[in-house]
């Protein structure tokens, strides 16, 4: 679905048409100047580890919110919303493994689950492009790219694995301007943790992610990636609980959070 006609729609009539089913697709370029959320939702037993493992890995998982136990209303981040309906696209893990994408987790609610919401670097392309920073998976109107590495993550009782990164490509001449930007948005993964050559983070194949699709890279352009909110599904993938629910990547949860309130001077 091309998104462009909806991007100017304020978050609450966003997370209306995802709620109906109007907008299924990735949600970049969405809502500039608000917020956006990767998504994991843990049984209650696993709250502590998980919220442990934000605590202890910021740059991948910098939290913007926390639900109580059962509750499916996003207090701080968008009262009104409904973790359950207002992502264009879930995943169901079960014992690390993907088992299902569904546009409405209602059915696989329990009682005792807690959400939480992860600050997303969707959040600081409006602000690289009020600069001048070329933001490829926009101007194509795809996916972004995302990768697994050999970033270790520190662990947290039984959760541990391998940060994920998302990437984007520009000019050489862009590169600085792109993290002295970034930089000032630690709330959603701040500025890049690699800059140049994949393979010395562990990805040998940059045109296949591991989630999203591949963005073209010019002859005269620089890979520069990011700690990625998506982090949590390589943690589910290698610690194997019995079942979490994740965003489908880059389909995110669009906040009332505004942008500036997040950035530091």
């Amino acid at each position: 679905m091309n998104l462009n006609p909806y991007r100017h729609l304020p978050p609450s009539e966003l997370r209306r048409l995802i709620r109906r089913g109007e907008l299924s697709g990735p949600t970049a370029g969405l809502a500039n100047g608000f917020a956006q959320a990767n998504l994991m939702i843990v049984r209650r037993e696993l709250a502590y580890d998980f919220l442990l493992f934000c605590q202890r890995n910021p740059k991948p998982c910098p939290l913007l919110d926390v639900t109580d136990p059962g509750c499916t209303e996003p207090l701080r981040a968008a009262p009104g919303a409904d973790i359950r309906t207002d992502f264009p696209k879930y995943r169901i893990y079960r014992h690390g493994s993907l088992e299902q994408e569904v546009s409405d987790i209602t059915a696989f609610w329990e009682d005792g689950m807690v959400a939480f919401l992860i600050g997303c670097s969707f959040s600081f392309e409006g602000a690289l492009l009020a600069n001048d920073v070329p933001v490829r998976h926009i101007e194509d109107n795809h996916n972004v790219p995302m990768y697994r590495t050999n970033i270790p993550c520190q662990a947290a009782g039984s959760l541990n694995g391998p940060m994920v990164v998302s990437m984007r490509p520009m000019p050489a001449d862009k590169v600085v301007r792109a993290v002295q930007v970034t930089s000032r948005f630690p709330a959603v993964h701040g500025a890049p943790v690699h800059i140049g050559d994949p393979r010395q983070i562990g990805i040998h194949d940059i045109d296949r992610p591991d989630f999203g699709e591949p963005s073209a890279i010019g002859d005269d352009e620089i890979p520069v990636f990011w700690a990625c909110g998506v982090t949590p599904q390589a943690v589910a993938m290698q610690a194997k609980p019995e079942l979490v629910i994740t965003h489908a990547p880059g389909h995110m949860f669009i906040t009332d959070i505004r942008d500036e309130h997040m950035g530091v001077l």
